[in-house]
């Protein structure tokens, strides 16, 4: 994950430009996954958008804020392992998605990943930094509610567009896309490990 502490020094007085570029870089997995979600096939329709839209928006928005709550007094226990938890989770269903297009057999009703605890693991995974920097927020002694606000919508608005883009790759790439989906959700996942263990 990008290391956030370029903006620490300053974040206590961030301009409404600074707080837009640290949600878009907090939106960049949202992103991805959605992205990957609708070219695949697997989140169709307008409740399917609006569930992943909103949920990983909601997360985005709800993680600075719990971060922010914690304080310092969970901040070494949350350090310690946040990193393994969106790894397991990311590479988990990366994984599924790659046995999965790699299979012959097409599947009648394909997991939605904007359904049940696909989407809870999902919104979870990559909302896992928003919630380093509400903690960060916390030490410094800085609101929370204006910054979690924007990063939320801003998360919600990349994810509309990621899958409006998704949706137009999906007559083209198929199984195709899955699979690179998959991969996409793995490499995330080691990108979230080395970031915290480099």
């Amino acid at each position: 994950m990008l290391h956030f502490e370029v903006f620490l020094g300053r974040m206590w007085h961030m301009s409404i430009i600074e707080i837009i570029f640290l949600a878009l870089a907090l939106s960049i997995d949202a992103f991805a996954v959605s992205l990957s979600a609708a070219a695949t096939g697997r989140a169709q329709g307008t409740r399917a958008t609006f569930r992943l839209a909103f949920h990983f928006g909601l997360f985005q928005f709800m993680m600075p804020v719990l971060g922010w709550s914690a304080g310092r007094t969970l901040e070494p226990l949350i350090a310690a392992y946040d990193h393994w938890v969106a790894f397991g989770l990311l590479g988990l269903i990366g994984a599924r998605m790659i046995r999965a297009s790699l299979s012959r057999v097409q599947a009648e009703e394909p997991d939605d990943p904007s359904r049940g605890l696909t989407l809870m693991a999902l919104s979870i995974a990559t909302s896992i930094d928003a919630l380093a920097v509400g903690l960060s927020l916390a030490i410094l002694r800085t609101d929370i509610w204006w910054p979690s606000f924007v990063i939320g919508i801003v998360t919600g608005t990349v994810c509309l567009i990621a899958i409006r883009l998704g949706r137009r790759l999906n007559g083209a790439v198929g199984k195709r896309a899955e699979f690179v989906g998959g991969v996409i959700l793995i490499v995330i996942a080691i990108r979230i490990l080395l970031a915290h263990t480099l």
